[in-house]
């Protein structure tokens, strides 16, 4: 049991998301969790009023069980599993943090000034979990995906348009933790 409870190496994880993949593959099926928005959106009827949510989502069902599958696996491994002390944050990304006023997170596995309930108390912070909230939404849709889709499926699938979306993804990543994060904080 120790080894469900350690972390494991890229290799194993890397070759089950591979295996994963291979199998919605081989059933024709996709994978992505901003999907899941649209099949929401669709449960509840607007599809009557919206013609992009017009669509059988009955046929999406089966991924919605991924979203379950991520939220209960994610409690279960924060609540049961967690173990910072496999964690080793390299000493300039706690230097370069702290210039920025986030707290190093000792002997967490996330700092409290970005993932804390004291976030709740500061309007500024509100604001930027909204903003950002309704710009990764936006940006999702306008993809046509999230990373998880673009990367893990889309790429699995050779999609051009996928390999578009991660490297924007990518180059959006690099100018907003070097140019606009610090702006920010």
């Amino acid at each position: 049991m120790d080894i469900i409870f350690q972390t494991w190496p890229w290799y194993v994880s890397g070759f089950l998301i591979g295996m994963v993949m291979l199998c919605l593959i081989y059933f024709g099926k996709g994978f992505g969790m901003s999907s899941n928005l649209s099949t929401l959106c669709s449960m509840t009827g607007i599809g009557k009023r919206v013609s992009f949510f017009d669509f059988d989502w009955k046929l999406q069902r089966w991924n919605m069980l991924v979203v379950v599958g991520a939220i209960f696996g994610g409690f279960v491994a924060a609540h049961f599993m967690s173990d910072a002390s496999n964690v080793s944050i390299n000493p300039k990304t706690i230097a370069q943090l702290a210039q920025l006023g986030i707290d190093a997170p000792n002997g967490k596995l996330l700092p409290d000034t970005l993932f804390g309930n004291t976030i709740f108390q500061s309007p500024k912070m509100i604001f930027l979990l909204i903003g950002g909230g309704i710009l990764i939404g936006f940006g999702a849709r306008y993809a046509g995906g999230c990373t998880s889709g673009h990367a893990i499926s889309g790429l699995s699938n050779f999609q051009i348009k996928s390999l578009k979306a991660v490297i924007g993804f990518f180059i959006g990543g690099l100018i907003m933790t070097h140019f606009i994060l610090p702006l920010i904080f």
